[in-house]
């Protein structure tokens, strides 16, 4: 133990990796551009703080018995062991592996079924006895993904079902031979197999509350109240258990183990608890809340135990104060998502600056992925949005390398390239922190983990220059009708794509009444603008993009997914509704879009279970209220329905009655009377599908299932025919559709759109198991496959949250495509792209009245938003409390 009663670092035998095969062969990586961890000696800790000492070096790397041996530039290969395999990195950026101290990987093992799924124990609220190790699936492809990511250790926790969830144990990515191990366990995934490292998972909140808090039910905390108890009530036994052997350890000094009448009290139920308690292990909570950090802060100083990291942790940036009165002389760090917020009540609180805030205040904030929930294969794009957010660059990439590490008691073995350390290591195709980062070449314990990795046609790989500008907040926009933007450096506005010369001076934008006036030079527009003083706002290469159109998620018509009385509710099999007349504008979800550039929404009513049911209703994220001029734009723009998993109940209790419900209704409705005014919405709604003058949009993600829609399309059609009603067929649109890349060619044919919910889907649920994966493990995702195919595809958005993200994702879609999608093409799949395909084409119409003013390229990482125009007469302007925005 040290001196504040925590687990010493992990130490290693600079000799030997303990996970080391005999016959493995040394490797030398030349030529690479590296990111140690830690910044040069004789940085004093204040300079280090703030970012100075820190840079990419250009060297070797140099593996050997599972460890690094050197980082040296220029090693010499006579100078190593003999059979050394050489890996040139031809300047490519080196990192250490990616460290995500928040998984359930391989307990949680996916796609999700009933028999796989080992998270939660829920026998009892207090289960600190139990252990993740016990379900931890090594079969699980879950890890194999998460490794294409950069991902080389995971603390996998039991989930937060439970106050107290039992113990955790961090893992390597690396199974059986293939992967450089002797066998497939999960034992054998250790990561330090000569110590028993302990780590322990505790929740607060709402989550134990709604598993066990039943009125008149003896089972488990009903409030935070109870919690509290329940808590206090544990460490009590624990503490009772510990005395007892204390007590009877001194006895023992005394008189003598042989003398003692009976054997050292023991307890397994809560020997765990019990080595909390003595510091030996180390506890991670997940914890939301001011209530929940200061309830917990309290248990720690009255039992006098130490707290790694509160995880989740919304609200911890409002008052680090209270973290810093944790018991154990140091504060715990907050462990976060960078923008996934308001799912809940706890997260409604939310900042996307939580991470800058924190680190300013001396909290250590670190980005997990809580695999499942969010893939950890893109762990690492959390850390880039916290970068993007504000957090400085070197703080962000040690959020998911040293600084995890350090939290897991292992910063001595990994989380940096230094010789000594376990010799993981990243080779990525661009920088880490950069939008579409992807590896080339991952190594666990100096093992190469892919055989034939996919790497992807990228120029020349540049470190992200860390941008201060991010770190500034901005104001709360202002309202203008005219004003200046000057350093305007690119156009991607439709049909109006062009470079500007902002060396020469030429590069402005002129609003006037709220509409763009000039771009370029603009000498009459600006001499009218001086002359009516108006404001100039300087811009650091400025961009100026189209609006972006969210479509899929639930934006507008909920805001806090777990609140009943936040949202407009669920229809069921038996019933439909139209959206327009369930929604919540003003929110602070649609503002946050508002503020990403997203000016238009598409969202349709929920289906119980999840999905869409119901008639979708298009409408501006910026309006407050629905009466607001030109807030709806449509109170009807498309039917929708569901064909995922969901589908599956009442009176369609399978896939197959499901599909088979809604062709019967399609059927019906090429027999309607069109001007029959008994028709229900439903038969209204299914009458213009088929006449072709609305949208028919279906969730549905297996490729099975998608190949029953089509088959069901041209049975409709063939339907119409005979009716004489040919029309244009069926405007089809596939929403979701992980699995739709195995019928590009087929969905291209039939003339069917796909709107991919997310960007980037992942085998959450068995209709998804067949998603891409990506480079280095497939050559592209579905988007690519869709794109090259001839498929009109989209960008959508699967939950809220994500919103915030849907530049990010045509940003994805733009690097990692091998040049085939451009920047244009890219931005065209979060806007015009969606309403081609809802035969739409005139709401976009409003052309110039509509942009978006960025600082930096939308498409990347260092970007964000400084102006928003919707069409309606004025701009939202934000300008920055300090001057480090503009040049």
């Amino acid at each position: 133990m040290d001196k504040e009663g925590l687990p010493r670092y992990s130490t290693v035998d600079e000799e030997q990796n303990a996970r080391f095969v005999k016959g493995s062969k040394p490797v030398l990586i030349q030529n690479a551009t590296i990111w140690t961890g830690e910044a040069a000696a004789g940085t004093s800790l204040e300079d280090a703080h703030a970012g100075k000492g820190y840079s990419w070096i250009r060297s070797d790397v140099y593996m050997e018995h599972g460890l690094i041996k050197r980082v040296e530039p220029d090693i010499s290969v006579a100078s190593l062991s003999h059979g050394c395999t050489v890996w040139n990195a031809n300047g490519r950026l080196l990192t250490a592996g990616i460290v995500d101290m928040h998984s359930h990987a391989g307990a949680n093992p996916l796609p999700n079924l009933v028999g796989n799924e080992d998270t939660n124990e829920l026998s009892s609220d207090i289960t600190p006895y139990v252990r993740s190790i016990d379900g931890l699936n090594p079969l699980d492809p879950q890890l194999q993904v998460i490794k294409s990511g950069g991902v080389t250790t995971s603390l996998v926790l039991p989930g937060s079902g439970n106050n107290m969830g039992g113990e955790a144990f961090v893992i390597k990515h690396a199974v059986g031979k293939q992967d450089g191990r002797t066998e497939i366990s999960a034992e054998d995934m250790l990561a330090d197999p000569e110590n028993n490292w302990r780590y322990m998972k505790m929740a607060c909140g709402e989550n134990a509350k709604r598993v066990y808090g039943k009125v008149g039910r003896d089972f488990g905390p009903f409030s935070r109240l109870g919690e509290a108890w329940y808590f206090r009530h544990a460490f009590e036994q624990a503490t009772t258990l510990v005395k007892a052997q204390d007590d009877w350890c001194e006895a023992a000094d005394r008189l003598g183990a042989e003398n003692m009448p009976d054997y050292l009290p023991m307890e397994l139920k809560w020997e765990s608890l019990g080595a909390v308690l003595r510091g030996q292990v180390m506890v991670n909570t997940h914890c939301y809340t001011v209530p929940d950090l200061e309830a917990f802060v309290r248990h720690t100083n009255e039992f006098k135990f130490p707290v790694r990291a509160f995880h989740h942790a919304h609200e911890t940036y409002l008052v680090p104060e209270i973290l810093k009165r944790a018991y154990g002389g140091r504060p715990p760090a907050a462990a976060l998502f960078a923008d996934n917020m308001y799912y809940k009540a706890e997260a409604y609180q939310g900042s996307e600056q939580a991470g800058k805030i924190l680190y300013e205040s001396g909290i250590t904030p670190v980005y997990v992925s809580d695999n499942p929930v969010l893939n950890a294969q893109h762990v690492v794009f959390e850390a880039a949005k916290a970068y993007r957010y504000g957090l400085p660059y070197h703080a962000a990439l040690a959020g998911v390398t040293s600084a995890s590490a350090e939290l897991l008691g292992l910063g001595e073995r990994i989380g940096k390239v230094k010789s000594s350390y376990d010799a993981d290591i990243v080779v990525w195709d661009s920088d880490p922190l950069s939008v579409g980062a992807t590896p080339i070449q991952v190594w666990i314990d100096g093992t190469p983990q892919f055989d034939d990795p996919v790497e992807l046609e990228k120029p020349a790989p540049e470190p992200i220059k860390p941008d201060i500008a991010l770190g500034t907040l901005a104001n709360e926009a202002a309202e203008k009708a005219d004003v200046v933007f000057s350093g305007v450096s690119k156009v991607l506005l439709p049909g109006q794509e062009r470079q500007l010369d902002t060396e020469g001076g030429l590069g402005y934008l002129v609003v006037r009444g709220g509409v763009i006036a000039c771009m370029g030079e603009c000498e009459d527009e600006l001499l009218a603008a001086h002359e009516g003083r108006v404001d100039v706002i300087e811009l650091r290469d400025g961009h100026i993009a189209p609006p972006m159109t969210a479509f899929g998620s639930f934006l507008g018509i909920e805001e806090i997914v777990a609140e009943e009385d936040t949202r407009d509710g669920e229809n069921d099999e038996n019933t439909l509704s139209a959206a327009v007349g369930g929604l919540l504008l003003g929110s602070k979800s649609l503002k946050a879009a508002y503020a990403h550039g997203v000016t238009q929404a598409i969202s349709a009513p929920a289906f119980k279970d999840g999905g869409h049911k119901g008639v979708s209703v298009g409408f501006q994220t910026g309006a407050v209220h629905a009466l607001e001029e030109g807030a709806v734009w449509n109170n009807e723009v498309a039917a929708h329905y569901t064909l995922t998993l969901a589908a599956k109940q009442g009176k369609t209790p399978s896939l197959s009655s499901a599909v088979n419900e809604l062709k019967t209704k399609l059927l019906k409705a090429v027999d309607a009377n069109e001007t029959d005014s008994r028709l229900s919405l439903e038969d209204r709604k299914l009458r213009e599908v088929v006449a072709g003058k609305a949208p028919l949009v279906i969730d549905v993600h297996s490729a099975d299932i998608i190949a029953s829609v089509l088959r069901m399309k041209v049975e409709v059609e063939a339907a119409l025919t005979t009716k004489s009603l040919t029309g244009e067929g069926i405007r089809l649109i596939i929403y979701g559709a992980a699995e739709s890349h195995l019928l590009a060619a087929e969905l291209a044919a039939a003339d069917v759109s796909v709107i991919l919910a997310p960007l980037l889907p992942y085998r959450f649920t068995w209709d998804q198991r067949r998603s891409l994966t990506g480079a280095p493990l497939t050559n592209g995702t579905a988007i690519d496959v869709l794109h090259a195919a001839g498929v009109n595809v989209a960008i959508g958005t699967s939950e809220d949250w994500q919103t915030r993200d849907l530049a990010l994702y045509a940003g994805i879609a733009h690097a990692n495509s091998d040049g085939k999608i451009s920047e244009s093409e890219a931005l065209k799949m979060v806007s015009t792209n969606i309403y081609a395909m809802l035969g739409l084409t005139e709401k976009y119409g409003a052309g110039a009245k509509e942009f978006v003013v960025y600082d930096g390229n939308p498409l990347q990482i260092d970007s964000r938003v400084r102006a928003v125009a919707d069409g309606r007469g004025m701009v939202s302007v934000w300008t920055s409390r300090h001057r480090q925005m503009a040049r």
